[in-house]
């Protein structure tokens, strides 16, 4: 089911020596699950590309695209960290992550956000037709894989959406390389937050939001009575935008 994507076009971020991950580890995705007959079902949509957040699975992303876009195609990637191993005679896959803590602080988060965003971005361009629109879709952790993907290579990625999701501070040199030029693209991101999360802290939300208002073509809102969460008031205001942007048909 794998495509080759263009070996010729640059890819900014390829290349995983450059910064390498906290612990020196390359990591590398090898795990995913695809809607329904694979995700070259609808190949003239934009495919939503799915990242979970800490001690999740690939499993639960798909779950919510059945209720946020049902016709477009989906990939859903397992983070490359393992927390929990599957258990014999489980169904589950296990619990796993892109960072080697839930909320890494200063210079950690910059390594991790690198790495995580490189594997992502390296399975991209190894598994997706370089001429497919690509929306990544990210819950907590991976809403900072998600929007950090625009920082390392933002010619890839057609709009993005982080839900209860943070931001990296970008101060290692080398770690976000597409911070100069990303404000040009004007690309567009929808980004949203429980005002009851007790598990981001509000000022990394609020910073989240306001980076993203200067880099990006955003859109935000935070919910009242929402925890660290998703909610159905949430999803119906994403396949609002994801319509207004032309990424979906808003058919359900």
């Amino acid at each position: 089911m794998s495509k080759e994507a263009n070996a010729s076009q640059p890819l900014i971020g390829r290349e995983s020596t450059t910064v390498p991950g906290r612990f020196g580890e390359p990591l590398t995705v090898e795990h995913s699950v695809t809607s329904r007959g694979g995700f070259d079902q609808h190949a003239t949509h934009p495919l939503f590309l799915c990242l979970h957040g800490w001690g999740s699975s690939e499993e639960d992303m798909a779950d919510i695209m059945r209720l946020i876009a049902p016709y477009n195609d989906f990939v859903a990637l397992r983070g490359p960290l393992t927390l929990a191993p599957a258990r014999e005679g489980s169904p589950g896959p296990g619990n796993y992550a892109w960072f080697h803590d839930a909320l890494p602080i200063g210079d950690d988060r910059d390594y991790d956000a690198y790495a995580a965003a490189t594997a992502v971005d390296r399975w991209v361009a190894d598994n997706i037709p370089a001429d497919r629109d690509v929306v990544p879709l990210g819950f907590s952790q991976g809403g900072l894989v998600a929007v950090h993907l625009l920082r390392i290579n933002p010619e890839r990625y057609r709009a993005v959406v982080s839900l209860s999701g943070f931001n990296a501070p970008g101060q290692v040199p080398g770690t976000a390389p597409a911070d100069s030029r990303l404000a040009d693209y004007d690309i567009p991101v929808f980004y949203t937050y429980g005002k009851n999360d007790g598990v981001i802290p509000k000022y990394e939300l609020f910073a989240t939001a306001a980076w993203l208002e200067e880099h990006t073509w955003l859109k935000t809102k935070s919910y009242h009575g929402l925890d660290h969460n998703v909610s159905l008031e949430e999803f119906a205001d994403l396949r609002q935008w994801l319509l207004d942007n032309d990424i979906t048909s808003g058919v359900l």
